[in-house]
């Protein structure tokens, strides 16, 4: 089995891409993006769509895609980074979180239609997405979700409940007692998905400077010449532009003053062999839908283009300190609860081997809450915090940032998440001990909840586990 190497969608599609040059020395711009991922790309790309004159330049610490971008779980998800109760507290209330929906829905088909724009082969497949419940625990929850989202308007078209055989003939999930599903979504290989950004970026003459990390992102100061804007400061110098954008995501602590802005949140994944057709025979999933459940440790998956399961969850929730992974490495006992999680799910796999594991770290808000922020006094803007949702939100964050900077005032600028603020994390070790008890907490929960039913001491343990599924959601304020 292979460990780390950045990920399996990597090396998959070749290895390491062909390294691009490091900034050359100090530049000037009009616009300067620190950060080469999904947000930072597509907020290149859209700009130099709106403003082809302008000199647009990224900056990559190690490679574009080395982060979340390629390492994730492949999901173009319309789900929103966030609370629509939270968000509904801005200015344009219900009817913006509304928007903000429709939005994300739509961004599903924007991701599809510059893929086949751009040319850009990412095994891009609109199946739908579907979350399984396969305890009555994780089935009341997941019943209760949905009456919540009619509240907000949501109809069939949009969120559909299915029983236990209507879930199991789309995916053959072991002991599935119902599911929801959401024609919104789409799976891809996440790594050609960033790499194919990255060259339709270059294409309309955004320069990409890898392994230049940025140290320090200052306004401007009196003598830059700029009349509005900042400087990305680097060891090969300093790129003075009118707007610096900030899209590090799970990456945000290592700047300066930023350390409690985002909690990097540790997410692994394990990848089957192909399976045989047997195998597939018996689970289906020949929608190709992007799948994960009720569980308060959750799972994520998909069937990839090549046949086999990519499945991921949390393991190790967090580092201290906010330190970030090597290379992807993830520990044994990690790969051994995704592979139990993985069997457990699809007894058909049950003997294929795991080829690779790896992990990486995406960006949460201390309230779970996404946000795009653009300051025109100062120039200073940054998008980010999806909370493991961002395939999508950031091609939406891309466009939302690109008309905050170029002034075009639009739809997208009036979602309830432009602005929104977040407070900052605790210190440590109280981040550490929070994150850590939380998940320990969640843990407990789902064992207790898969207890089966029927003698006073399991319900009684059932119970328990609801109890405590509860008051780690209250204590992490994670929206549901």
């Amino acid at each position: 089995m292979r460990n780390g190497e950045v990920s399996y969608w990597w090396q998959a599609r070749g290895g390491f891409p062909a390294r691009r040059p490091s900034l050359p020395g100090p530049l000037d711009a009009d616009v300067c993006i620190v950060g080469g991922g999904y947000t930072g790309l597509w907020t290149a790309y859209y700009l130099a769509g709106l403003r082809p004159d302008w000199t647009i330049v990224v900056l990559e610490a190690v490679f574009a895609g080395y982060g979340a971008s390629g390492r994730n779980g492949g999901w173009v998800t319309s789900e929103m980074p966030g609370s629509r109760e939270r968000f509904a507290k801005a200015a344009s209330g219900a009817a913006g979180v509304r928007a903000f929906e429709a939005a994300l829905r739509s961004t599903v088909d924007e991701v599809g239609r510059v893929c086949e724009t751009e040319s850009i082969d990412c095994d891009f497949f609109k199946g739908g997405t579907l979350s399984v419940a396969t305890t009555p625990s994780q089935l009341a929850r997941l019943r209760a979700g949905l009456a919540g989202i009619r509240e907000w308007g949501d109809g069939e078209d949009v969120y559909q409940f299915l029983s236990g055989e209507e879930t199991r003939e789309r995916i053959n999930v072991a002991g599935a007692l119902g599911g929801l599903y959401a024609p919104a979504s789409a799976r891809v290989q996440p790594a050609k998905l960033v790499a194919g950004i990255a060259a339709a970026a270059e294409r309309r003459g955004v320069q990409i400077y890898e392994a230049t990390p940025v140290t320090r992102i200052d306004p401007a100061d009196a003598s830059s010449g700029v009349a509005a804007g900042a400087v990305a400061r680097t060891r090969f110098g300093d790129v003075r532009a009118r707007s610096v954008l900030r899209c590090t995501e799970g990456y945000t602590a290592a700047l300066p003053g930023l350390r409690r802005a985002l909690l990097p949140m540790n997410s692994h994944m394990v990848v089957t062999e192909p399976l045989g057709d047997a195998a597939w025979q018996e689970i289906g999933w020949r929608g190709y839908e992007t799948l994960g459940d009720q569980a308060h440790a959750y799972m994520y998956a998909q069937r990839t283009a090549d046949g086999r399961i990519a499945l991921g969850g949390r393991g190790v929730p967090y580092r201290f300190a906010s330190a970030t992974d090597h290379l992807g490495e993830t520990d044994p006992s990690t790969v051994a609860a995704l592979t139990k999680v993985l069997r457990r799910m699809f007894p058909a796999a049950a003997s294929a081997r795991i080829d690779h594991a790896w992990c990486g770290v995406l960006g949460v808000p201390r309230d779970w809450c996404a946000s795009v922020t653009y300051n025109p006094a100062s120039g200073l803007g940054w998008a980010g915090g999806y909370t493991g949702v961002g395939v999508a939100a950031s091609n939406l964050a891309g466009r939302t940032l690109a008309d905050l900077v170029t002034g075009e005032k639009s739809p997208l600028t009036e979602l309830p998440w432009v602005g929104h603020r977040s407070r900052a994390w605790e210190p440590e070790p109280a981040r550490w001990t929070g994150v850590h008890g939380l998940y320990t907490l969640y843990r407990l929960a789902d064992r207790l909840e898969s207890a089966a039913p029927g003698d006073q001491a399991s319900d009684t343990r059932v119970r328990l586990g609801e109890a405590l599924g509860r008051v780690g959601d209250a204590i992490s304020g994670i929206p549901h």
